[in-house]
């Protein structure tokens, strides 16, 4: 005997092409953060990762920088925490990496191309989840630097709030390039490998822990062209409350140009057959 499939009331004839795009982004997306919730004790590992990191830099590279070289009136933990709040995203940029890999390997983006959704969601609603995660490991490690050590930033809650939502947009670009690495490496272990070849750079070869005149000439040339570096460079002139000039829209244009061409590559290389 052969079964039919039953056809949606009222649509005589017409078969059923699935949802619409944004219920589509809804539902992966959810799926996606049931999926980070249901592992709890690695849930609050990364979200006290962050935190300690806080407490070691600014233990150790607080107690050696030269308070000259820093802005006045500017103690080391606030001059530390927005280039954290942005340096706290890559850990989440990559997971999201490598948890695409993941996915792919134990055939659960098989089992849903299968469905009627577009493919390319499920990188969309996958960079969505991860920010929602990235965005609460934020809250706590501003909390934490506020509440616990004391953190006065000169911006004030407005400020460090804009800061916030810069880092955001600026960690929602970065994912889609470890996304497009994952799509196309399809290998947990060449993606760890490929992270730590991205990652160290990124967060060392830019403003993050001292200023950029401080660095050795080559690595100031490097840092100058790091977009993070640009992200750094706004978070803190908004949570500090100093001159912002073009900073702002620098991050932002960065930002969407990472986003477009990473977005744009991890979409092509998802699609590509599995060879």
């Amino acid at each position: 005997m052969t079964l039919t499939p039953s056809l949606p009331a009222g649509r005589p004839g017409t078969a059923w092409q699935g949802s619409s795009l944004p219920t589509q982004l809804m539902i992966l997306t959810g799926r996606s953060v049931r999926a980070h919730l249901t592992h709890r004790r690695a849930l609050v590992l990364a979200l006290l990762q962050p935190v300690f990191m806080l407490l070691l830099l600014s233990e150790v590279f607080g107690s050696i920088v030269d308070r000259g070289h820093l802005p006045e009136g500017v103690g080391y933990l606030d001059y530390l925490l927005p280039a954290l709040l942005v340096t706290t995203g890559i850990g989440p940029s990559v997971a999201s990496g490598i948890g695409l890999v993941r996915d792919m390997d134990n055939g659960a983006v098989a089992r849903l191309r299968t469905l009627p959704i577009q493919s390319s969601l499920l990188l969309l609603a996958r960079s969505l989840a991860d920010l929602l995660r990235t965005a609460a490991q934020l809250v706590i490690l501003v909390a934490v630097a506020v509440l616990a050590l004391g953190s006065r930033p000169a911006g004030g809650p407005f400020g460090v709030l804009a800061a916030l939502l810069l880092t955001c947009v600026v960690v929602w670009a970065l994912t889609w390039i470890f996304l497009a690495l994952a799509a196309w490496l399809r290998s947990a272990e060449a993606m760890q490998a490929a992270a730590y070849l991205v990652t160290f750079p990124l967060m060392f070869a830019s403003s993050a822990f001292v200023p950029v005149d401080r660095l050795p000439g080559w690595l100031q040339i490097l840092a100058k062209l790091n977009p993070l570096s640009y992200a750094m460079d706004a978070s803190r002139a908004l949570a500090l409350d100093t001159p912002l000039g073009t900073r702002l829209w620098a991050a932002l244009g960065a930002s969407l140009l990472v986003a477009a061409l990473g977005s744009a590559a991890a979409v092509w290389a998802f699609r590509r057959p599995v060879t």
